[in-house]
This record gives structure tokens, C-alpha cells and sequence, in this order.
């Protein structure tokens, strides 16, 4: 065996009986993330094998990079709650150069724009409003009527183009040839949590009402064939459209801001917008499967991806080799390396602002959770998924927005 056979390709783990493929080569994986996988892959209905990205680590409801194929069944904790997360960037035909010496006018500019953190629209913008009703809400609302549960207090409407917080964000980046681009990270909001957390008592339900003990009850699934299985399906899907909808409602504040800041432009065709947070109806393996990405992006053949490091490290615009093995996925981001109460603990002010001295962003106690130190070496996650993607652009922020 060469020495490139060695360090490419999936470790295989077998503990579970069903065997889980690894492309963690080089990278950390705690031994927590290790048992929630092995439960997992005990469920009958996992088929053939999970697949784990290089930046897997703990995560609730099951494990953050891991690709969970199913038969009959979906188990909604594995799904989550932050729905339809993903990203989008979008290139610009400006230029390094053109940018200002300072960036904090632009930080603001964006911020002012797209509301963060908690924040939504006070009333719903004109372009969101077409958005809404035009794609959305049709849908919605019978869904909504069949399940008031998760009915929301204020219409999603009024979220559709903002941020949220935790490790979502809005960058200003340049790639290996200087040109600028813009990058994003949000998924389902508000809406999405409480689709999401609606379902996951449901099967919480449906597997205690069977009698069926479960070593973690963030295991319960529904069976494909009921009721609550296709209302979570139609659920999901109309909270990743959402999700692909507030993603593009922010790409055009974004800009809109940018183009008030900043030396005409125009956005190039060059634009990917994509979920790491889903599940879809696939094909594998000679098998019609329900495949759930918890933390990782789909990377057919040829098909655009988007890979972001931390604040302050690289990030990289990808285009999937589609590996079979995989289930043509590769890895959302770097992956958390501590958790955000260690990380709030452990990463002092000063060594926040030597990793993020490159970038125009928060530089406050409320962000050290998301500093370089608390994720993985995107260096060594790209490394280990060398066999998944190729890289097309290497992009290095100079802004960047958190919520």
C-alpha cells in the first residue's frame, strides 16, 4: 500500500455492528462523539454504514458531521432543530485594492442592514413580503393548521432575512487572486426551531406509546407510512426552502449595504447557496434512502460546496468528487474542538485578538466561543477530506459579522 492509499480514505469503526467510515485522518474526535455514533448506527433501520467528516464532534440530538442513511424512517433529533442551515457566498468583481484602509464603516453598514442576534424586521420589508407569500406561506399554513403546535407568535415572515447568533455569520472575504466576495450563514430561524423541537416530542411519543426503550431518547424516529412522518417531511422541506430563502433575502441586504460603502460593483454569477443542516430522499448504494446531513454538505459530482474556518482562519469554496462512500458529502465547517462554556473559559481576550487582528469584527468577552482557538485546524480538516472535494477558492476574511 502507498503512502497516499495510507492517509486518503474513511477509518472504519465496527463497534455498533453496522460499520461507521471516518475520514477524520489527523483530526481530533472525542471519545463522546464516538459512543453518540456508535448508538446510532445500532438503529435496524441505518443502512448501509454512517459516514463521518473530519469536523464531526458532540452535538445534540446526534453527532455535528455525520451523514445518517435511513430506510422507513427519520429520526427528527438527528435533523435538529436549526433546519436548512447552510450557507451562501456570492463573488464580486471588486477588488482588495478597492477596499478602504479601514472596515469598520462596512461592519456597520452590514449590521445596520441585517438584523442579528435575536433581532427581526419590526414589519415585514417589500422584498421579503413577495418571498413570503409568493413561496411560503401557501404552504405553511396548512401545515400550521394540521399541527397549531408549532405555531409561531409572530409570522416567519418578519425573520426572513436576518442573521440569528451562535457561529452565524456575514464575511467580507478575499481568494488567492484578490478578488472580494461575500459569505453567509443562517438557516430556518425562529420557524425552523419550532418545526424542528415540534417533531422531535412526536417521535419522542410514537416510540414510548410502542413501549420501545432507548438508550438516548434523542433516538426516536418516525416510521415511514404514518401520518407524523409525511407532515414532518413536508415540514422539513418547507423549512429548508425557508432557510434557502433567508439566506438570498440577506445576500441582497448584504449588498445593497456594500454597493452605499463601497466602489460600484455588480455580483458575479459565481453564487452557491447550500444546506448542511437536512435530510433528502436519495439514491445509495442500489437504495432509496432518507439521508440526513447533520453538519455536512452535499458534494456530488461537480456540484459547489462551501467549507468555512473559523473567525479568522480560511475558508474554502469546493466542488464535490462525489465519493460514494461519503454519500457524496464532505464537512460544513472546521468542527468544534471545545465547547462554548470550555471555550469561554479557556481562550483569553488576547489571544482572540492576535487570531482575529486580520479581521474587522467583534472583538468582546460575548464572542471568545467562537474564536479560532475553540474549533479544529481547517487546515487539517481539508487534509483529511482530500478524497471528498477539491478546492476552487481559498477565501481569507476581512470582515466578518456574527450575531
Amino acid at each position: 500500500m502507498t503512502q497516499s492509499q495510507e492517509t486518503r480514505g474513511p477509518l472504519v469503526r465496527t463497534e455498533s455492528g453496522r460499520p461507521i467510515k471516518l475520514w477524520t485522518r489527523g483530526v481530533p474526535v472525542e471519545p463522546e462523539a464516538q459512543q453518540q455514533l456508535d448508538r446510532m448506527a445500532a438503529l435496524d433501520f441505518v443502512h448501509p454504514h454512517i459516514a463521518v467528516m473530519p469536523d464531526v464532534h458532540l452535538g445534540k440530538g446526534a453527532t455535528v458531521g455525520s451523514v445518517i442513511p435511513t430506510r422507513g424512517a427519520i429520526v427528527p433529533a438527528a435533523v435538529g432543530v436549526d433546519i436548512g442551515c447552510g450557507m451562501m457566498a456570492a463573488q464580486l468583481t471588486l477588488r482588495a485594492e478597492q477596499l478602504p484602509d479601514s472596515l469598520a464603516a462596512t461592519r456597520s453598514a452590514i449590521e445596520a442592514a441585517v438584523p442579528v442576534g435575536r433581532a427581526q424586521h419590526r414589519a415585514v420589508p417589500k422584498p421579503v413580503e413577495k418571498q413570503w407569500y409568493a413561496l411560503l406561506k401557501r404552504d405553511f399554513d396548512p401545515l400550521q393548521a394540521r399541527h397549531p403546535g408549532f405555531a409561531p407568535k409572530d409570522t416567519p415572515a418578519l425573520q426572513i432575512g436576518t442573521l440569528g447568533g451562535g457561529n452565524h455569520f456575514i464575511e467580507l472575504c478575499l481568494d488567492e487572486a484578490g478578488q472580494v466576495w461575500v459569505m453567509l450563514h443562517s438557516g430556518s430561524r425562529g420557524i425552523g426551531n419550532r418545526i424542528g423541537g415540534y417533531f422531535i416530542e412526536r417521535a419522542r411519543e410514537s416510540v414510548a406509546a410502542r413501549g420501545i426503550a432507548l438508550p438516548d431518547r434523542d433516538l426516536a424516529w418516525l416510521e415511514e407510512g404514518s401520518e407524523a412522518f409525511a407532515d414532518y417531511v413536508a415540514a422539513v422541506d418547507w423549512a429548508q426552502r425557508y432557510a434557502m430563502e433567508n439566506r438570498k433575502a440577506m445576500m441582497v441586504a448584504t449588498l445593497e449595504a456594500l454597493r452605499a460603502a463601497l466602489p460600484p460593483f455588480q455580483a458575479t454569477p459565481m453564487a452557491v447557496n447550500c444546506h448542511h443542516n437536512y435530510v433528502a430522499r436519495e439514491q445509495h448504494f442500489g437504495a432509496s434512502l432518507w439521508v440526513t446531513r447533520k453538519g455536512a454538505v452535499r458534494a456530488g459530482l461537480g456540484e459547489l460546496g462551501i467549507i468555512p474556518g473559523s473567525m479568522g482562519a480560511r475558508s474554502f469554496i469546493v466542488r464535490g468528487l462525489g465519493n460514494p462512500e461519503s454519500f457524496h458529502s464532505c464537512s460544513h465547517g472546521a468542527g468544534r474542538v471545545m465547547s462554548r462554556t470550555r471555550a469561554k473559559a479557556l481562550i483569553s481576550m488576547e489571544q482572540h485578538l492576535a487570531a482575529t487582528a486580520h479581521v474587522e469584527c467583534r472583538k468582546d468577552a460575548g464572542v471568545l466561543d467562537e474564536s479560532p482557538a475553540a474549533y479544529k485546524s481547517i487546515e487539517a480538516v481539508m487534509a483529511a477530506q482530500a478524497d471528498l472535494v477539491e478546492v476552487v477558492h481559498e477565501l481569507t476574511q476581512v470582515v466578518c459579522v456574527k450575531g
